[in-house]
C-alpha cells in the first residue's frame, strides 16, 4: 500500500468516525472485505466463519473509527489486527464450548452454607470499595478487563493506549488492590 493509499483510507476512515458517512464505509468495505476474508482463511478458518468475522471487523470500524489514529499505523494494520484478535477470541469461545458436559469437575456444586454466604458477600464488599479506591484510569482499565471481558489488545484499541501501558497499568491496579485488600485482611490466592 503507498503513501496516497494510506492517506485516502485514513481520510475515509476518519469520516465514518465524525459524520457516520456510509459511502466512505461502503469503499472501505469493498476494499478490506476480500482482503481480510483471505487472511482469516489462511488462518484455518473456514470462509463462512470468515465472513462472519470479516462482518464483526467491520462493524468494529463503523462503530469505533474514532478509536483509529493514522499516526500510530495505517487502517489496514489496524483492520488486521483487529479481525486477528477477533479471530483469537473465537478460537478461544469454540475451545470453551468444546468442554464435556459430563464432566464432575464441571457439575454444580451444593449451595453454600448461610455462613458462608454472609462471608462472601463481606468479601465481595471488599473488594468493590478497595476497586473503587483505585485511580480512574485503572479503574476503568479493570472494568474493561474483567467486568467486559475485552483482551488487552482490545482495551488497548478502545482507549487508544499502547498496548503495553494496558498492561503495564493493570498490572499496578492489581498490585494496588493487593495492597488495599490485604490492609482488610483479604489475602490474595497466588
Amino acid at each position: 500500500m503507498n503513501g496516497d493509499e494510506r492517506r485516502h483510507f485514513a481520510v475515509l476512515a476518519d469520516a465514518v468516525a465524525k459524520d457516520r458517512d456510509r459511502a466512505a464505509f461502503a469503499q472501505l468495505f469493498t476494499f478490506f472485505a476480500p482482503r481480510l476474508k483471505s487472511f482469516l482463511m489462511r488462518q484455518n478458518m473456514s470462509a463462512m466463519e470468515a465472513e462472519e468475522l470479516v462482518q464483526e471487523v467491520m462493524v468494529v470500524l463503523w462503530n469505533k473509527a474514532h478509536l483509529y489514529d493514522p499516526a500510530k499505523s495505517s487502517l489496514s494494520t489496524w483492520l488486521f489486527r483487529v479481525a486477528r484478535n477477533r479471530r483469537i477470541d473465537a478460537a478461544r469461545r469454540q475451545r470453551a464450548a468444546k468442554l464435556d458436559e459430563n464432566d464432575t469437575d464441571l457439575q454444580p456444586s451444593a449451595p453454600p452454607a448461610p455462613d458462608e454466604v454472609v462471608d462472601l458477600t463481606d468479601r465481595e464488599d471488599m473488594v468493590q470499595k478497595a476497586i473503587s479506591r483505585l485511580p480512574q484510569e485503572q479503574l476503568q482499565l479493570v472494568q474493561l478487563a474483567f467486568f467486559l471481558g475485552r483482551s488487552h489488545s482490545e482495551i488497548a484499541a478502545e482507549t487508544g493506549l499502547p498496548l503495553g501501558t494496558v498492561k503495564s497499568r493493570l498490572r499496578l491496579a492489581f498490585g494496588k488492590l493487593r495492597l488495599l485488600l490485604g490492609e482488610q485482611g483479604i489475602e490474595s490466592a497466588s
